[in-house]
């Protein structure tokens, strides 16, 4: 591993190490887990379950590049790199428990509640560091 890639790692360990935690918990088979049919069925607990699996993960991957996020002045590629990742990493989740994980099953609905994970752990992001965010703006101004 090179400086950089190491550096990289220390910066988004947690958010790695999550993604291992999402990784057995959408792995782990769940037989008593109803399949979803209808678009209205797909607001229950399992959704909020991706949700909130999916929003501390892409806020864990802003938060490891926050310093980067603070200063540069665009912020928003941060922000659509984070959720990307986040979206990307959603699907292939679902993509594995349809064809890899023994007893799971791929469903669009989950990955609809991973998008709305990703979203929402990015806006988390942005209110827990907007105090520092403006900080910076006024520091940057003087």
């Amino acid at each position: 591993m090179n400086l950089s890639a190491t550096l990289l790692f220390r910066k988004l360990w947690t958010a790695i190490v999550w993604a291992l935690f999402i990784l057995i918990l959408v792995g782990t088979p769940g037989q008593h887990i109803p399949e979803i049919t209808s678009f209205w069925e797909w607001i229950g607990f399992d959704k909020i379950v991706h949700v909130l699996i999916f929003a501390p993960f892409t806020f864990l991957i802003l938060n490891g590049v926050r310093q980067q996020y603070l200063v540069s002045s665009r912020r928003y590629l941060y922000a659509l790199i984070a959720v990307g990742v986040s979206l990307a990493y959603g699907l292939l989740t679902e993509v594995l428990q349809a064809h890899v994980f023994v007893g799971r099953y791929g469903n669009a609905f989950d990955f609809y509640a991973d998008s709305i994970g990703a979203i929402v752990g990015w806006i988390g992001f942005v209110l827990v560091n907007r105090k520092k965010n403006k900080a910076y703006t006024n520091t940057k101004q003087d």
